[in-house]
């Protein structure tokens, strides 16, 4: 009975090993074949997500930190747009190409993706509440103006009633939205250069040379300096390779002008406008943003394409990682991130919003000839779609959005 036994242990123990043996190489064959899927999931993604790294860091309320400014274009057909193009009553015309023509519209579904955390979802009711009973005030040039286009048309979605928005546009410097149910006051003005010159007026700014005040700025400050929130700009209209500068009045037929290397001229309008922000901000109230230069795509070469082609036709983004246009100038960016750190030790924090490496890569996001400014484009223009393309300002919705995400979070901090 006790041989019976044994040999019957014997069979059972030997089962388990055929069995345990089975289920190692079964378990073996799937950790394989799930490598592999994974593998080319990653393959196949590549060409839905763009990465971008910057170094940059943010601290959001989790004390968790991520750099907003690293991550990925996904295309996201269900989420995007935040915004239906004829439904924004401020949409710019400069900026509203699917009404003047474009009919590929895949601009408008790639959403932004961080590395490290996801951007909070752009909830308009919510920074309404915000800036219930405060000035919120875009300070730049055109590119500037588009971001306050995208913002405007993000809060507009959620009032829904008329009479409670308005828009006071008077040909001055200054626009203003207002969410009357709010008291709040969404508004642009135009200061291209921040400092005053002759380029100030926001029509007639189309002259032989250009001309700059690099130590005047209160014409302009005293307008926006109360705002409860700041969102400057200024960097393509100092890109030739000099500035002519005004010691004195343009009405004062004594003043000495000077022509100085851009760069320079640059960091000489930096220097006034930290010492005004230092003197004049109220660091209580008032928050700062500075939004780094936008890129430009109109020379295809760089990015592999045809000679003499600009972004015209493009419908894809760049997929190299790393890709920097000719036109994006990392000294004048230097200057403006010195200037932001000189500043935060004298007490005052600006927070700079990275903008540059991540749209580097949507050179599918501008207008092209898919566009009005001051008039709609001839025959003739049209015919040559390459020399009359604007690849400058970007499509809406589209890529300014995203920008006013990155600027949500921050102001609510995640």
């Amino acid at each position: 009975m006790v041989a019976r036994n044994q040999n019957l242990v014997a069979i059972t123990w030997g089962a388990s090993v055929k069995f345990s043996i089975i289920q190692f190489f079964v378990s073996l064959i799937l950790a394989v074949f799930f490598v592999a899927a994974v593998y080319m999931a990653r393959e196949y993604v590549t060409f839905s997500m763009i990465p971008v790294m910057v170094d940059v860091t943010f601290s959001g309320s989790s004390h968790s930190e991520c750099n907003l400014f690293s991550g990925k274009w996904v295309f996201d057909n269900k989420s995007y747009p935040l915004y239906k193009e004829k439904e924004c009553k401020f949409m710019s015309d400069q900026l509203a190409c699917n009404k003047f023509g474009r009919e590929d519209l895949s601009y408008r579904y790639w959403r932004w993706q961080p590395n490290q955390c996801d951007l909070p979802r752009f909830n308009a009711t919510r920074l309404l509440e915000e800036l219930r009973n405060k000035r919120m005030v875009f300070v730049g040039d055109s590119l500037n103006r588009g971001q306050w286009v995208s913002m405007v048309c993000l809060l507009d979605s959620s009032i829904l009633d008329p009479k409670m928005k308005l828009l006071n546009n008077t040909g001055s410097n200054l626009i203003i939205y207002k969410a009357l149910g709010y008291n709040a006051s969404i508004e642009f003005y135009w200061e291209p250069l921040l400092v005053e010159s002759n380029s100030d007026d926001p029509v007639n700014h189309k002259l032989p040379e250009r001309i700059v005040r690099t130590q005047s700025i209160e014409k302009h400050a005293r307008v926006w300096t109360d705002a409860d929130i700041l969102v400057f700009n200024s960097y393509l209209w100092w890109k030739q390779p000099h500035i002519k500068v005004l010691w004195g009045s343009f009405k004062d037929e004594n003043g000495i002008y000077k022509e100085v290397e851009n760069v320079r001229s640059y960091e000489m309008a930096f220097k006034t406008w930290s010492d005004w922000l230092e003197i004049h901000v109220d660091r209580a109230k008032t928050r700062l943003f500075f939004i780094s230069m936008s890129p430009v795509h109109e020379n295809a070469e760089e990015w592999g394409g045809s000679n003499g082609q600009n972004c015209y036709g493009e419908t894809e983004l760049i997929k190299k990682e790393g890709y920097t246009g000719n036109k994006t100038d990392p000294n004048m960016m230097r200057i403006v991130e010195n200037t932001i750190d000189e500043l935060k030790t004298r007490g005052l924090k600006v927070e700079f919003i990275n903008i540059t490496q991540l749209s580097e890569y949507r050179k599918e996001g501008h207008p092209s000839i898919y566009r009005k400014q001051w008039g709609a484009l001839s025959e003739e223009q049209l015919s040559n779609p390459s020399s009359y393309s604007d690849c400058i300002h970007w499509c809406l919705p589209g890529v300014p959005d995203v920008w006013n995400e990155i600027m949500y979070a921050y102001i609510f901090q995640m």
